[in-house]
């Protein structure tokens, strides 16, 4: 078993706060606990890490170790960076250690939350309890008008950013065959950057959203133009509802 272990920190934290026993732990005995459960990892040190870009795999496997650094050497650079330079290697390693201390923590949970009440508070449907490390927007919920060949999520991306530049993502969690009557559920994901942001541009981004939350009934849909099999939601093509009537 291997773990995306992108987010452990914050996993730890909500462990931390939220599971019964695990109130006097630390946040590092939390993590080393969670990983004493898994194979090995993939991690993204872009989240958890506190760096620009990078990231590593491992493994408590010798066999898959090797194997490994053999793809390492093909695809991205020798063993000891593959890809990264060194001043990105010593921001992870930094990282690691600063993003477990619980001061920073409470800071990035408060944040979200933050973001999450503003957009509540102004009528604005959110998936609650809000997570770590973003908020994320029901966009069904929010453009009804809007069916599934329509691409709510994306029309609704789309339109927040084009009304303040703010930048969001859509995701789709689709049922698995047996989920029956179990309905497709699209979002949009609001992330925070860590160490980035300030209170003022979170109040920006809940006006913008909000703004666009107002007029959502006049909010077209787009349609899929092309999409890949693979990482088709990252690299699809879309036409706007009016651009594909008037053709």
């Amino acid at each position: 078993m291997y773990f995306d272990a992108c987010r452990f920190a914050e996993n730890a934290w909500f462990i931390h706060e939220r599971e019964r026993g695990f109130e006097e732990q630390s946040i590092p005995d939390i993590a080393k606990e969670m990983f004493s459960c898994a194979d090995g990892c993939l991690f993204s040190a872009k989240k958890d890490g506190l760096a620009h870009a990078g990231g590593f795999f491992a493994t408590r496997s010798e066999r898959v170790a090797e194997s490994a650094q053999e793809q390492l050497l093909l695809a991205e650079g020798f063993l000891t960076y593959g890809g990264v330079t060194g001043r990105d290697l010593d921001t992870i390693a930094v990282g690691l250690r600063e993003v477990l201390e619980e001061d920073y923590l409470r800071y990035r949970v408060d944040t979200t939350s933050y973001l999450a009440d503003r957009l509540v508070a102004d009528g604005v449907p959110v998936l609650l309890p809000p997570g770590g490390h973003a908020v994320y927007l029901d966009a069904a919920k929010l453009l009804p008008h809007l069916g599934p060949e329509e691409n709510p999520g994306q029309a609704l991306a789309i339109e927040i950013y084009r009304e303040g530049g703010v930048r969001t993502v859509r995701l789709i969690l689709a049922p698995g065959p047996e989920a029956r009557n179990a309905e497709r559920v699209e979002m949009v994901r609001l992330a925070l950057p860590a160490r980035v942001y300030t209170r003022n541009h979170l109040d920006y981004a809940a006006r913008v959203v909000g703004n666009v939350v107002r007029r959502a009934s006049n909010v077209q849909g787009v349609r899929t133009i092309s999409a890949p099999l693979l990482l088709g939601g990252f690299l699809a093509c879309y036409e706007h509802e009016t651009e594909w009537r008037d053709a």
